[in-house]
């Protein structure tokens, strides 16, 4: 045997009886030799790293945009602390830990630049309408690698487009809508307290003491809560579950609609909407890829796939360069 298959033995020898294996994936799109090395759950987390679409993430907004200073989140450290949790979530469950982990990597390779606002802008805007989780899963498989994708297996990208209020095919696939929540929650509040939005004395104090006055103590307050279900429901029983409730509510109220720290957010949709009419007028100016998918699925399908591959800096380059003059002299 080789090591792909020696892995893929222990798999079916060690995992729960509710985990997926590698050996019974439903397969890629396009098939392909197998690798002598990695599982097809491997490959995938591996395609998912070296991706363009995972790299332009460290210049994409999580929560604060254009935050001074280096320690605030991004969509990239976001989802390395999603993947995090994921894993551990699957390894304490005795589930397939790459399935899960490379799900998580990808979750969201196809949000827009300035977070949450930049998907609002272009679901607002475009008649087709935009969700990232389905972008994200059309990054993967139709843009990535100039258009050749990168071919996922059916677990992964189906975990990908179901993090969001859908229901995955695998308990793995499940893992990522929970871990996704426990990540940001926490780490959304770690980031409001580093810029003096909030304090830890202002956190509700029910949730709070319950869960752990830390982050790492509520992450892995909510990550036990979750794997000692011996349902294996990968929900929170009904006292976590209000405790974040109440927590979410909270920063709702204190951060994500917080005039200091979503002052900007206005100016980042103005400027996905403007970046959108003006590609919508000027189809020409798209790069080569996105003209064949104007012709093949229309001009606002093809500027969709643009701008949400654009980062933070690019979109504010790019709209600069559109609208602010630039200065000239006579010889």
């Amino acid at each position: 045997m080789n090591i792909r298959q020696q892995t893929e033995l222990r798999e079916k020898e060690q995992l729960a009886p509710d985990a997926c294996l590698s050996i019974n994936s439903k397969g890629r799109e396009r098939d392909e030799e197998p690798c002598e090395l990695r599982t097809g759950f491997q490959r995938d987390r591996d395609r998912i790293i070296h991706c363009k679409s995972f790299r332009r993430l460290k210049h994409k907004t999580q929560v604060f945009l254009s935050p001074e200073g280096d320690h605030y989140r991004t969509r990239l450290t976001h989802t390395l602390e999603v993947a995090q949790i994921a894993r551990a979530i699957a390894r304490s469950m005795n589930l397939n830990e790459d399935l899960t982990e490379a799900a998580a990597l990808g979750h969201d390779l196809g949000h827009t630049p300035f977070g949450h606002a930049g998907e609002r802008a272009l679901n607002e805007i475009a008649s087709c309408g935009f969700k990232h989780y389905e972008q994200s899963v059309r990054t993967a498989q139709k843009l990535e690698k100039n258009g050749a994708g990168l071919n996922l297996t059916f677990e992964v990208a189906d975990a990908i487009l179901c993090h969001t209020n859908m229901v995955a095919s695998t308990i793995e696939g499940r893992i990522i809508e929970i871990a996704d929540k426990i990540a940001y929650i926490n780490h959304d509040i770690d980031d409001a307290i580093h810029a003096g939005i909030i304090t830890e004395k202002d956190l509700p104090e029910k949730p709070i003491k319950l869960l752990g006055s830390k982050t790492s103590k509520r992450i892995s307050s909510m990550i036990y809560a979750v794997v000692s279900d011996p349902a294996r429901s990968l929900k929170m029983p009904p006292d976590v579950r209000e405790a974040f409730d109440t927590l979410h509510t909270y920063m709702f109220e204190r951060v994500y609609y917080n005039p200091v720290a979503k002052s900007e957010e206005g100016k980042a949709k103005d400027i996905v909407k403007y970046l959108f009419a003006y590609f919508l007028s000027n189809p020409e100016k798209l790069p080569e890829q996105y003209l064949k998918i104007s012709e093949l699925e229309g001009t606002e399908r093809a500027v969709c796939d643009y701008i949400a591959g654009m980062s933070d800096n690019y979109a504010v380059r790019y709209y600069e360069e559109l609208v602010i003059p630039k200065s000239w002299s006579v010889l």
